[in-house]
């Protein structure tokens, strides 16, 4: 069976195309039926992805789907989702592919993808929040129309930053508009909204407006947080059963961007990948996360982790996903977040963690940057970090902040 799906799989999955999206879900389905046991399937995935290139990404999205839509079938208790993303700029992205060239109709792509994931299970029930990010483009609007036109449940909202700070609402405290916020403020504001709720097991996630992170994988984000009481878990591209597609220059750059947050951040040992969109957090213990919060940009994630783990050690989980990567319309492609990111971990550094040498000269390096220096390192990132692999990061300091400041002169 699971050679008949490699043979007819499509050389190059397209996330929008109709034709693929269909033959992935009679895949996994097909699956889920041949493997019914989690172990055989996870048996199974370890075997394809030894096979490295031979297999197509299609076949390994379709056992991650296959996997998720297990675990949510053997899900005994009442379980609530709620999807949470931002949205600024996706006026061309969230239309259809007939529509515009980068047109992906994420929104109603996203629906069907809970739709088929928790479809046959009743006692899992989901919702969504879009949160309009102060987008001059109105893509919440743009977005409110879509659903009116097109959807006829009532799971879906739309949600406005602006209106949360005008209301001033305890999760956009510390913003006084809504260009305080990249993506951080809206999302932060969407899940608190969410966690309003009283849902019993409520679990909320957020992921990213694209088509990049399939939602019928939620089911492999929430297994640990349902089944062993972990309070959050993350979706992470650089685990041995990750699968990822993305272009070469984004994968460098991110592991100089790994490489120099953890030398600032210890305390999230074996966490690598914190900028992977499909993050998830208990309910309950949401509202309480973003008092007072810091950062309402590009890493306010990581600040959640800080929190988290410093409340709860050791009961974040590290979740291998497939994720594609969806450059085309993006408004985060350019190198130029990684270093505001990287000045907000150093201001969370020096809120949250003591005093350490090492890690305060990596912070002192970091707050000497500029953009130009920035783009220079980058074009020079030395190959004990470009040649290493990201969860050697932990324990490998051997750029230390003189060699670095080496590379500028």
């Amino acid at each position: 069976m699971i050679e008949s799906i490699i043979a007819g799989a499509p050389a190059q999955f397209v996330p929008t195309d109709e034709d693929h999206i269909q033959r992935l879900y009679a895949a996994a389905d097909a699956i889920l039926e041949g493997f019914a046991d989690r172990n055989e399937l996870g048996h199974l995935e370890s075997q394809l992805i030894e096979a490295g290139g031979e297999v197509p990404l299609f076949v390994h999205l379709a056992i991650k789907l296959a996997c998720s839509k297990q675990i949510v079938r053997d899900i005994e208790n009442n379980v609530h989702v709620s999807v949470i993303f931002a949205v600024y700029l996706e006026n061309e992205r969230i239309l259809r592919p007939e529509e515009h060239e980068h047109g992906e109709d994420f929104l109603m792509r996203k629906i069907d993808q809970l739709d088929w994931l928790f479809g046959d299970t009743p006692n899992l029930t989901w919702d969504m929040y879009v949160v309009d990010d102060g987008c001059p483009e109105n893509s919440g609007l743009i977005a409110q129309e879509i659903l009116d036109r097109r959807y006829g449940g009532d799971s879906v909202h739309v949600l406005f930053l602006e209106d949360a700070i005008r209301n001033d609402s305890p999760a956009t405290r510390r913003m006084t508009s809504t260009r305080d916020s990249q993506k951080g403020g809206s999302v932060a504001y969407g899940m608190w909204t969410a966690a309003q709720q009283e849902q019993a097991n409520h679990i909320v996630l957020y992921t990213d407006a694209d088509l990049s992170t399939h939602l019928g994988q939620v089911g492999l984000l929430i297994e640990s947080m349902v089944s062993e009481g972990q309070v959050a878990a993350i979706g992470s591209r650089r685990e041995p059963t990750s699968v990822v597609v993305k272009t070469g220059l984004r994968n460098t750059r991110g592991k100089f961007f790994i490489y120099l947050w953890k030398r600032l951040l210890p305390l999230l040992g074996e966490i690598v990948d914190t900028q992977c969109g499909f993050k998830a957090f208990r309910g309950d213990r949401f509202p309480e996360l973003v008092e007072d919060l810091m950062e309402k940009r590009f890493a306010f994630d990581i600040e959640l982790l800080i929190r988290l783990e410093k409340d709860s050690p050791g009961r974040i989980s590290k979740v291998p996903i497939a994720w594609i990567d969806s450059e085309a319309a993006s408004t985060t492609t350019a190198a130029r977040p990684y270093l505001p990111m990287l000045k907000s971990i150093v201001k969370m550094y020096r809120r949250y963690l003591s005093d350490d040498i090492a890690a305060e000269g990596y912070a002192q390096f970091i707050d000497g940057l500029d953009d130009l220096k920035w783009s220079q390192l980058l074009e020079k990132i030395p190959a004990q970090i470009a040649d290493a692999e990201p969860a050697s990061f932990g324990d490998f300091d051997g750029v230390s902040p003189r060699d670095l400041e080496a590379l500028l002169d």
